[in-house]
């Protein structure tokens, strides 16, 4: 299709919106004015496609248009998601859904209008009376015995977007078959038959009462009370980035004993224009720079931040220099695990029936840790959902302790069913009041772990390719490496390729066995003779192809850290020359 018939295209579907009695005026005018326009580029962006609802719900752009998020592509959304529900659960004297939202702009009424819609349907609602963690909306589900829930958020993406994002009846995002299932219903609505007009009297406001249960949940998760009562007065700096975790990351922290908790005042704005950083990403160093700035002031112990909807956690310590430092979120699962096992062991709370999960790409190091305390890890893919599934097909026979991934989640609980940054938060400050029990600190720690475990670097290389011509690269590329599996890896032999795409492994001499996971999945990893681990896959929600690259090597004493790093670091440059990135 050439620029003139896509705009033609794009046009008639705006006249349809300016011209229909089911749009509102402001959405018309909006539309007109990209109509009329000379520059046509708004007009294709927000009209050549209509935003996609995926197995996990619906992220975009905010604004007019079928490839917009909206009242009416949430609209579309909910009563797709509704029309579901009322088929699974047609025997049941009540469905009801929670609906939770975070800081972002509009969040709030998409969450209204979704909980209007919903009831419209016959659904019950528990809507959240303000912005809340993702982890509480979870945990809410479960709480109130709800079939499914939404929470309106775009989590770490900058301010001009927003999101939906679907979980089921057990807290988790949804996975096959209900994912697939209501998909199916969303692509049949159209806007003429969703139920704007809500049913008040199906429409219950939570907020507190749901706060102080799952608060009290959390606290549970504290392993070694005692060591915090003795270290109450850790200088803590705890940051939301202007969202959801302030609602109730400083309440938790206090309710664990902590005393001397600094937030950062400019970022405890609700806001979502995020004034104070570039992104809302935790993952980013620069969105930490006004917690470290107050760190060094202040002379804190640990600095802590999290995400829009407060289920992402990044952190920042001291290094043995005295500078300050992020952790990645390698090394956070790998802390996190770590002191759970450890601690639990110590403290007599192990059972023998323990686990843990971690992700595919998560650094390998996590393997080690259970070995050695022999305690069973699971890997899963990407996702929260898929640990949220080991929990589930394990519930009543073993007991989950823990579980996270490389991108800056962590979940220490069973009763939430999503990576959590209360919790995580909360036991991270645990972790760093143990660690100063013993006159360390939590770069300390990781040290310890590299010493005993061996020394691990980790490193992702995004390749971003955009439009129709980038997919159709990245498509190639995948099958490039498929019909062309690497031998050598940075001079050492490769002695295991995985295909999740057609779930088969590989050996050296190419001989092939079948991989146990719940279905395919569009990733490669290949493993080298020197530890070295490679894992590949297009990203699901962006356009662009995602290599982690994990190296291994040795550390005698926390003194090598800086010799280890270095070597690890050539290594990873001779990974990427391989790879030809």
């Amino acid at each position: 299709m050439n620029n003139e018939e896509l705009i033609k295209q794009c046009e008639a579907v705006a006249g349809e919106w300016m011209t229909s009695p089911l749009y509102d005026e402001a959405t018309k005018t909006a539309v007109k004015a990209m109509v009329e326009s000379a520059d046509k580029t708004p007009l294709i962006d927000a009209f050549y496609r209509t935003l996609e609802f995926g197995t996990g719900g619906l992220r975009g752009i905010m604004g007019p248009g079928t490839n917009r998020m909206n009242i009416y592509t949430v609209g579309a959304a909910t009563q797709g998601l509704a029309n579901y529900l009322n088929k699974c659960f047609a025997g049941r004297d009540e469905i009801s859904v929670v609906v939770g939202h975070d800081c972002r702009n509009n969040s709030r009424l998409f969450a209204e209008t979704s909980a209007a819609i919903f009831s419209a349907n016959g659904i019950k609602v528990y809507l959240f009376n303000d912005m809340r963690p993702t982890p509480e909306m979870s945990f809410a589900i479960r709480h109130l015995g709800c079939q499914s829930g939404i929470n309106i958020t775009a989590s770490h993406n900058p301010k001009e977007y927003n999101g939906y994002k679907a979980y089921w009846d057990d807290g988790a995002q949804v996975l096959a078959p209900h994912d697939k299932g209501i998909i199916d219903e969303v692509n049949k609505v159209k806007v003429e038959d969703i139920k704007f007009k809500g049913n008040d009297a199906l429409i219950e406001i939570v907020g507190e009462d749901i706060d102080k249960i799952y608060l009290e949940k959390v606290h549970e998760l504290s392993i070694d009370p005692a060591c915090i009562a003795r270290q109450k007065d850790l200088k803590i700096v705890y940051t939301p980035l202007h969202g959801t975790g302030m609602t109730l990351i400083p309440a938790s922290l206090k309710l664990w004993g902590f005393e001397n908790v600094h937030t950062v005042p400019e970022q405890m704005v609700k806001s979502g224009d995020f004034p104070t950083v570039i992104s809302p990403n935790p993952e980013n160093g620069e969105a930490l720079t006004m917690a470290l700035n107050l760190a060094k002031k202040i002379d804190a112990d640990i600095v802590m931040a999290s995400d829009p909807d407060a289920d992402r956690v990044g952190m920042a310590c001291k290094n043995n220099k005295g500078e300050w430092v992020l952790v990645d979120g390698n090394q956070t699962c790998m802390i996190f695990l770590y002191y759970i096992i450890k601690n639990r062991q110590a403290q007599g709370q192990m059972k023998g029936d323990e686990f843990i999960v971690k992700t595919i790409v998560t650094t390998e190091l996590i393997r080690e840790i259970a070995k050695k305390y022999n305690v069973e890890m699971m890997d899963c893919y990407t996702g929260f959902k898929w640990i949220a599934r080991e929990i589930r097909l394990n519930e009543g026979h073993k007991q989950y302790i823990g579980g996270g991934e490389e991108s800056y989640g962590f979940m220490a609980e069973d009763f939430v069913r999503d990576k959590d940054a209360v919790s995580a938060c909360s036991l991270l400050a645990e972790i760093c009041a143990w660690a100063k029990d013993q006159g360390k600190t939590l770069f300390d720690v990781l040290m310890d772990i590299y010493v005993e475990f061996g020394f691990s670097l980790n490193k992702t290389i995004n390749v971003v390719k955009p439009g129709k011509t980038g997919a159709d690269e990245i498509k190639a590329m995948m099958t490039g490496f498929r019909e062309n599996r690497p031998t050598q890896i940075a001079g050492s032999p490769v002695i295991c390729t995985k295909d999740y795409a057609t779930l088969k492994q590989y050996n050296a001499e190419g001989m092939a066995t079948e991989l146990d996971m719940p279905e395919t999945s569009n990733v490669l990893q290949w493993y080298t003779t020197d530890g070295t681990k490679v894992s590949v896959r297009p990203s699901g929600t962006e356009p662009k192809i995602k290599f982690y690259i994990e190296v291994m090597g040795e550390m005698g004493c926390p003194k090598c850290y800086d010799a280890a790093r270095e070597e690890a670091e050539k290594k990873i440059e001779a990974v990427i020359k391989t790879l030809g990135l």
